[in-house]
This record gives structure tokens, C-alpha cells and sequence, in this order.
């Protein structure tokens, strides 16, 4: 199957972000091993201190020939004529293309398919991750050992510089993904990749997102259709002047989660088929056997893990409920806490392992956290109209009684989720998943 059967942008009827990239400026030489993408949206303050440093770097520290693409989409102010003036200074490594509309996936779909180079990176324009890093990211994709290659901030050797807000959002995020959609990377929202050229061609047509969840998008696609993702421990320093709004981004990535969880639950990626046409067999998971499954034992497993998750939950809420407020608190305390718990039931409380299925069973988790959801948030709600004065521990005390009656839904309804890996009690009664 190639890449131009599958594109959804063709299927679609939208516009192809290709379609939409206009070269402005390239006297560059054809053909460079490695092509680093800037992507910028109202940049004209920092551009040209970023081109200056990534050009004298590529220069200087790569023996690769490189060259800098500026992809300007859809500035309102000068970032455009300054790309342009830093090509005329430049021209053997700088070129220039822009996009009409907004989006830094979209200019990193369009530019990263389009390019004509063997290897494809990107770098965020505040430059905070050390570019010490990029020799070891695109050092594995040009000798064909990996498929893409993604900054890590979240390795044990890794020296991160930011806020506690900012690093716990990173981290749960990541945990998110591991635990609910099966990833095995480590960082998924790090400004700092890379990609084989032509891999980028057969993978980007299926990723949709147009904004900061393309990443995501993207790795978890690459993961499930087989490709050698490489992690590079970098060193990064917040940007305190960044325009990244974090609650907006956090909760634009959730729903791009669900949307791929959905998609893949039901079989519209074209997995097999694309993995079949890039030449990767799928690895068939272990056989689990030998797995007692009686209800008093899953009773007493479930019950450990709800005393943790209920801990787990009151420690976030009592940390979220300053900056959130009290529903949002809980919403978001719930929605982390019944990830985590969905996982955990799965692997321990109800002996399910491997990859079979477990799209299907966070989805299902995920309808019994909103009834969850619904009982706790109506609690508050009901506190708040009879006792408007009631502080956060008050509060705190309503939502674990809520929980509470909430758990007990929970099991019956998790027996039910898993209820095609339920034999007997016998403990020799096998499984495969």
C-alpha cells in the first residue's frame, strides 16, 4: 500500500499541507543529508538569533551537509521578511517556505514530506534544548539503525531547568500515554526530533493533527506500525517568555488521545497495512497461562489498588484545587488517577496482559470514569449549594464518600470490561491475550 493510496488528506477533501507550502526563498544545494525545520508563528524578536546559533552549529559541529528551513506559518507580523533577509545572508544554508494557515504540525507535516533530504529534524525556535544533542539524534537514522529520533527530557541523564507546574504536566501526560494508549516512549512533547525522509512520507499522510499534538500523533502511529524510535537524552531550559498555552495544549492533546485511542480501537488506521508496506512484521506478544481468576482473590486485589488511586487522587486534588478551582481539581485528579487505575486492574486485579485489547479496555475505562466523574462532580455540586462556605477538606471529604460508592461501580463495571478474559476459578485455566 503506498503513501498516496492511504492519505487522508486526498480521502478527506482538505487541503494537503503540501498543497499549501509556498517556497519563498531556497538557493540552497540540493539534496542535503539533513534538513532542520524551524517552525515559527510571530517569531520576528528571536529568528535570527536561532538561525545564527543552528547555522554556526551545523557548520561548525556537523560533518553532515545540512541545511536551515524556516517555516513560517501564517505570521502577522515581520517573521517572513526577516526568514527571507536571513536566506539573502545565507543562501548556501537558509531557505524560506510559508504556509497560509496556522499550525506548527501542519508546517512540520507539510515541510518534513516535501523535503528532498535524507533526514528530517525540527527544533523549536527558543532553541531550549542544548543543540549538543543533535549529532546524536540524526546519528542513528543516517546509518539506518532507527526510523525517528525524539529529545528526551524525561531520561535519568537528562538536566531539565523548570517550573513544578510545567514538569508535573509533562510527566503525567507521558504516563497518560504509557498506561492508556501502550506507549513506550518517554517524551512526547520535547521540540527536538527527527525522522527518515522517507518514512516521513509513508507516515505523515495518516497523522491529522494540525497543532502541538502532532507529535504524539505521530509516535504512537510510528510505534504501532513497528518503527525503531531512538531517545536522546538532552538538556533543556524552559523558555519563561513562551507563547505555549499549557491548559489550552493539555487539554487539546487529551482529545487527540481519545480521537487516535478510537481510531485504532476500531480499525480505521491502516496499521497492518502500513506496516507491511514500510516492511515491519509484527511481534506477537507473550502467552500468559497458568492465571487464577477467582472472585474474592480480584475482590482483595482491587480493593489495594482503589486504597492507592484514592490517596493518589486526594494528593492531586488538594495540589490542583489553588490554580483549578474545585470541579476542574476534580475532573482532572479523576481523570489521571482512573488511567492509572484502569492499568493497574487490568494487569493486576484481573491478570490481562499484553497489547490484545487493551485499546478497547481503556476506552471502556474511560465510559466508567465519566459516570465516576458525574457522581463526584454532582456531590460538589450539591455541597456547594447547601454549604457555600464549605472549604477544600470539607470538599475533599464529600468527593472520597462519592468515590467510594463510585468504586463499587467501578469493579462491577471493570468484571464486565475484562469479562472475555473471566474463566473459572481454576488456577490452571489459561489465557492467551
Amino acid at each position: 500500500m503506498t503513501a498516496e493510496t492511504i492519505n487522508r488528506w486526498a480521502a478527506t477533501g482538505e487541503p494537503d499541507p503540501v498543497d499549501q507550502m509556498t517556497v519563498v526563498a531556497d538557493r540552497t544545494p540540493a539534496h542535503p543529508q539533513i534538513d532542520v525545520i524551524v517552525p515559527v508563528y510571530n517569531e520576528e524578536k528571536d529568528l535570527r538569533s536561532c538561525v545564527m546559533r543552528l547555522a554556526a552549529h551545523l557548520r561548525d559541529q556537523t560533518p553532515y551537509s545540512a541545511r536551515i528551513t524556516v517555516a513560517d506559518n501564517a505570521s502577522a507580523d515581520h517573521t517572513l521578511a526577516e526568514a527571507v533577509q536571513l536566506a539573502e545572508e545565507m543562501p548556501e544554508m537558509v531557505r524560506v517556505v510559508h504556509l497560509d494557515a496556522k499550525g506548527r504540525g501542519r508546517a512540520l507535516n507539510a515541510t518534513w514530506r516535501s523535503s528532498d533530504a535524507d533526514v528530517v529534524a525540527y527544533v523549536d525556535v527558543d532553541l531550549s534544548t542544548d543543540l549538543n544533542a543533535l549529532m546524536p539524534l540524526v546519528a542513528p537514522l543516517l546509518s539506518g539503525h532507527s526510523d525517528v529520533a525524539i529529545g528526551s527530557r524525561l531520561a535519568r541523564s537528562s538536566r531539565v531547568v523548570r517550573g513544578a507546574k510545567r514538569e508535573f504536566i509533562s510527566r503525567s501526560y507521558n504516563l497518560i500515554l504509557r498506561t492508556a494508549m501502550g506507549a513506550r516512549f518517554s517524551d512526547a512533547q520535547c521540540g527536538f526530533k527527527a525522522m527518515r525522509t522517507d518514512v516521513a512520507r509513508q507516515v505523515l499522510p495518516l497523522v491529522r493533527d494540525t497543532g502541538w499534538f502532532f507529535d504524539t500523533e505521530m509516535l504512537v502511529l510510528a510505534e504501532r506500525i513497528g518503527l525503531r524510535i531512538a531517545e536522546v537524552p538532552v538538556d533543556w531550559i524552559d523558555d519563561p517568555n513562551s507563547k505555549v498555552d499549557i491548559v489550552s495544549t493539555a487539554t487539546e492533546d487529551l482529545k487527540g488521545c481519545w480521537r487516535v485511542a478510537r481510531a485504532l480501537a476500531n480499525g480505521d488506521l491502516p496499521v497492518a497495512q502500513l506496516r507491511d508496506s514500510i516492511g515491519r512484521p509484527e511481534l506477537t506478544d507473550p502467552q500468559v497461562k497458568g492465571v487464577p481468576r477467582g472472585m474474592v482473590g480480584q475482590l482483595a486485589r482491587f480493593c489495594v489498588i482503589g486504597v492507592i488511586s484514592t490517596i493518589a487522587y486526594a494528593v492531586l486534588y488538594l495540589l490542583l484545587h489553588p490554580s483549578m478551582g474545585s470541579q476542574a481539581a476534580n475532573f482532572t485528579a479523576l481523570l489521571i488517577t482512573a488511567v492509572f487505575n484502569t492499568a493497574a486492574n487490568r494487569s493486576f486485579t484481573f491478570r490481562v496482559h499484553g497489547r490484545k485489547g487493551a485499546m478497547s479496555h481503556h476506552l471502556q475505562g474511560i465510559g466508567v470514569f465519566l459516570f465516576g466523574w458525574a457522581l463526584t462532580a454532582g456531590s460538589l455540586a450539591a455541597l456547594h449549594a447547601w454549604f457555600p462556605e464549605a472549604g477544600k477538606h470539607v470538599e475533599l471529604a464529600v468527593l472520597i464518600i462519592a468515590n467510594l460508592v463510585a468504586t463499587l461501580t467501578r469493579f462491577v463495571a471493570l468484571r464486565w470490561v475484562f469479562r472475555t478474559h473471566l474463566g473459572s476459578d481454576d488456577p490452571t485455566n489459561g489465557v492467551t491475550v
